[in-house]
């Protein structure tokens, strides 16, 4: 983990605020609270912050929350798959053992965020800012990392197969024990990038080489 990660600064006994979550109006504000083992669905609201809180065993569906603000929030075993987070400003908050499927964090910004044994295939990070961010034993086959800027970004013991990370610059980025066969990336990125032996020759492919 980032030697400098903040963890979520979570007070504790939280008040329960689940009743509250059903229905979201743009700009609403919580804090200080959990949310536990309910469906949110069909919310449609912009700008929602959400500062302190706890949210355990919760399914969001068929919502756009664009323009979130998440700042020292817990996410576990939680479902956000397919919501529509773009634009959010993302701070001390941890994603555990999450479902994140499809999750467009298009244009987010990502400071001080940990996401742990998360399944985040197809999850959409395009044009996203990450400042000390570690991903850890997360599935993120298929994602799109197109064009967004890693700062103090770690990643260990991904599947990271068929990712799209074009125009991203890899600099210093370890992903060494990450698994993929193949992902799409353009050449000048990946100068500074660290690797395995064993992944050099999926690399060397995109340089048009044939290693025997």
């Amino acid at each position: 983990m980032n030697n400098k990660l903040e963890l979520p600064k979570i007070p504790l006994n939280l008040p329960d605020r689940s009743q509250q979550m059903h229905t979201l109006q743009s700009r609403d504000e919580f804090s200080m609270g959990s949310v536990n083992d309910i469906t949110i669905d069909n919310q449609d609201a912009t700008k929602v912050s959400f500062e302190k809180v706890v949210f355990t065993n919760v399914t969001i569906m068929e919502s756009s929350l664009p323009e979130i603000e998440l700042t020292d929030v817990i996410f576990d075993r939680c479902d956000l798959s397919n919501i529509n987070f773009t634009g959010s400003f993302i701070h001390r908050v941890a994603f555990r053992d999450c479902k994140l499927i499809g999750t467009d964090f298009s244009r987010s910004r990502f400071q001080h965020v940990h996401f742990n044994n998360c399944l985040a295939d197809y999850s959409l990070f395009r044009f996203a800012k990450f400042k000390h961010v570690d991903i850890e034993g997360c599935s993120l086959i298929s994602s799109d990392f197109y064009q967004s800027q890693l700062q103090k970004f770690v990643i260990t013991e991904c599947n990271i197969d068929q990712a799209l990370l074009s125009g991203t610059k890899l600099a210093g980025i370890d992903l060494s024990d990450c698994q993929f066969d193949g992902i799409t990336i353009d050449i000048e990125d990946l100068n500074g990038c660290i690797i395995s032996q064993s992944q050099a020759a999926s690399f060397a492919a995109l340089l048009g080489l044939v290693i025997k």
